[in-house]
């Protein structure tokens, strides 16, 4: 036997490597601890699914003899950097945690769930959030949402979940959407969903960007320290930004408009140097506050509130470049919840261990090969060393004669003797957290993940007013478009348990006469957890109205000094600004000159906009105000509750829109060009949310 190989107290032959031997790694270019053993539940096993690196080296070794995607397919890229401001040592010896000020290459994929290819943007739906860090320790995919929950507890569930939720297999529609009778009947016949239910019906669900969104790790995951210390963590993206969304009736008519809208406002922003950026966050917890916690850390329908651990911040993600090429990018990349690197690992939680067996299936299903990691965007930066051979599209291939290990090849390249290749490495590489398992083999749900409607509760308590009143009149729509009453029932049902108030309001915006008994829960709902600030969008919005974005319509004779003083004022406080005007080559401002338009007025619609002003003289206003796309470009905005800037001559407009004896502090008069910068303050706010109580009352 070769004089380096060693056998373990069970006979298992252990290379080190010597000199300057590479150390073994995974495909994704994690260093591999140990190759001889499969992880397993104690010594005689039986072995373990999640164990990725086994995984990987069966799976790359069944497919070395030589689509759309189910979910998520719709898709957009950026290419970026995540810079360490925190180092955390004390948690985990990765070294993405090890080194501040080091920039970490990345490239995120935002995408919606249930659409196809070619569906719009803002689809109601859950948003993907996917950050793939290329390390030097091999690739870290970090493949969350914009949302913290999810609908099921059990990954053998998620077929069901998708199918419900996709179009019907008889009919083909429809598309995009889960206001439909399979949707509804599926999550009404599964109480876990509840607290899912409560978040896409939220503004969450209908971001006014990918810029203005949270995102989420979702499970939790462990971290482990240089001392093998572990401790629990979830991951928060927090937008730099602010968050923001759009109503329900905007969403409907920008995807009419521009059902690419989320796209071209991303490709617009790091094309324009306004780099969207988030920091990335951690809950850290250890075994003694999961204990304690009211709810099982392991179930992914759950959150751990920010006011009970709160969020501690450690880096920026910052997306600075498109993609050259959106199939070679955006298209082929592929993301793995499995993709860990050392000082990272799993969790028990039984949906992540789940997705880490599903998901490396998908990216060979679409991508044909095991050799995915080949292509560009999916390979590693760091160096890669394994026994990986053939198959479709190897692109790679190791030298000399040996392609397996232990060996007794010198490594000697000098005198022509065969190299040995690479060596697991008990120091460098990955080493799974010992965490204590132990039990019979059963096929169960644990009682700990029984409360279904307490947090459901808490989210919906959390919410403002206004924001209510969006999730009462989402589930009256889709549940409207739910066609047969039982299901209806079944859900009004589940909102008793979540909160009354809402189930009435429910029942009575789908024609319910009599209120259905309230359904029995597996476990009895804890209803006094107190409201969490951190789950409203409207307490966490932006500060300023940078980022956001200025619709200017003009006309004939309009204050040029007027239009260039909003120019100037949106510019310094970082917004973007739109032209807009009744023809495409512009309009004749007042000091006699053409200023060309971005977009014609039916082209231009004040949905795509986050506050609008009108600057034209009494003439084109007279004339605009019986005008159908003028009338709509005003009255739209008014009823979105938008900052709306006027001149005093555009007055003959907002009569024709009929807002004129509506109007209220929303509204801001530009009676001289110093009011402009008065307008982009008060649209610091984003929108005027006391309009939509009036219009309630």
């Amino acid at each position: 036997m070769p004089d380096d190989l060693e056998l373990s107290k069970g006979g298992a032959p252990q290379q080190k490597p010597r000199g300057d031997d590479d150390v073994l790694t995974t495909a994704q270019g994690a260093p591999i601890a140990d190759n001889q053993n499969w992880l397993s539940a104690g010594p005689r096993g039986p072995q373990l699914l999640e164990d990725h690196i086994a995984r990987e080296k069966i799976f790359h070794f069944d497919h070395e003899r030589i689509p759309e995607r189910v979910v998520h397919a719709r898709g957009y890229g950026i290419h970026g950097h995540f810079e360490l401001k925190k180092a955390i040592p004390e948690y985990s010896s990765a070294a993405i945690f090890n080194e501040v000020g080091e920039k970490t290459p990345t490239f995120t994929r935002f995408s919606t769930v249930a659409g196809n290819k070619g569906s719009p943007d803002l689809a109601r739906d859950v948003r993907g959030f996917a950050t793939k860090f290329y390390t030097k320790q091999g690739n870290w995919d970090l493949v969350g949402n914009n949302i913290p929950v999810f609908f099921i507890q059990d990954a053998i569930k998620f077929p069901d979940l998708i199918h419900s939720a996709k179009p019907a297999p008889d009919r083909g529609f429809p598309q995009a959407q889960t206001a439909h009778d399979n949707f509804w009947d599926f999550v009404s016949l599964s109480p876990e969903s509840m607290h899912m239910i409560m978040w896409i019906m939220s503004d969450r669900a209908i971001p006014r960007s990918f810029r203005f969104m949270e995102g989420f790790g979702v499970h939790t995951f462990r971290l482990v320290n240089a001392k093998g210390e572990a401790k629990f963590v979830k991951f928060h993206w927090k937008p730099k930004q602010g968050l923001q969304s759009v109503i329900w009736n905007e969403a409907l008519k920008i995807n009419g408009m521009d059902p690419d809208f989320h796209r071209r406002d991303m490709w617009d922003s790091v094309e324009a140097g306004d780099f969207p950026q988030w920091d990335l966050g951690i809950q850290v917890f250890d075994e003694a506050f999961a204990e304690s916690f009211e709810f099982d850390v392991l179930d992914a329908t759950k959150i751990i509130p920010e006011e009970q651990v709160p969020v501690e911040i450690i880096g920026t993600l910052t997306l600075d470049a498109n993609v050259d090429n959106f199939f070679a990018e955006t298209e082929q990349v592929a993301f793995c919840t499995q993709n860990i690197v050392p000082g990272i690992d799993f969790s028990e939680d039984p949906l992540l261990q789940g997705r880490n067996f599903s998901y490396l299936d998908t990216q060979l299903k679409r991508l044909g090969s095991p050799n995915f990691t080949h292509i560009p965007i999916n390979a590693p930066k760091c160096p890669v060393h394994n026994f990986h051979q053939d198959g479709h599209m190897a692109m790679t291939n190791p030298k000399g004669r040996a392609n397996y290990e232990p060996n007794s090849w010198s490594g000697d390249m000098d005198d022509n003797r065969e190299p040995r290749g690479p060596r697991a490495s008990a120091e460098r590489g990955f080493t799974s957290y010992e965490a204590p398992v132990a039990g019979p083999k059963v096929r169960v749900r644990s009682e700990t993940f029984a409360d279904h409607y307490s947090q459901a509760r808490q989210f919906y308590i959390s919410q403002t007013p206004v924001e209510q009143t969006h999730m009462g009149n989402a589930l009256v729509f889709e549940l409207s478009k739910v066609e047969r009453m039982d299901i209806r029932k079944r859900m009004v049902g589940h909102l008793r348990n979540i909160d009354d108030g809402l189930a009435k309001v429910v029942a009575d915006g789908i024609g319910m006469t009599e209120m259905p008994p309230a359904a029995t829960p597996a476990r009895q709902p804890i209803t006094d957890l107190p409201e969490s600030p951190a789950l409203s969008i409207l307490k966490n919005g932006p500060d300023s109205f940078k980022g956001r974005k200025l619709g200017i319509y003009i006309a004939e004779g309009g204050d040029a000094d007027m239009v260039r003083a909003l120019q100037e004022a949106a510019k310094s406080a970082g917004a973007m600004v739109e032209i807009v005007a009744p023809h495409v080559a512009g309009a004749k401002l007042s000091d006699g000159k053409m200023m060309a338009a971005d977009q014609k007025i039916d082209g231009g619609p004040s949905v795509v906009y986050d506050a609008v002003a009108l600057v034209m003289d009494e003439a084109a206003a007279r004339n605009f105000g019986e005008d159908k796309p003028s009338i709509d470009f005003v009255s739209d905005a008014f009823a979105h509750s938008k900052f709306i800037a006027y001149v005093p001559e555009a007055m003959a407009l907002l009569e024709g829109a009929g807002v004129a004896k509506r109007m209220d502090d929303g509204f801001i008069e530009l009676s001289k060009p110093a009011a402009a910068k008065d307008f982009i303050a008060r649209c610091a706010k984003l929108r005027f949310w006391d309009r939509e109580a009036v219009k309630k009352d």
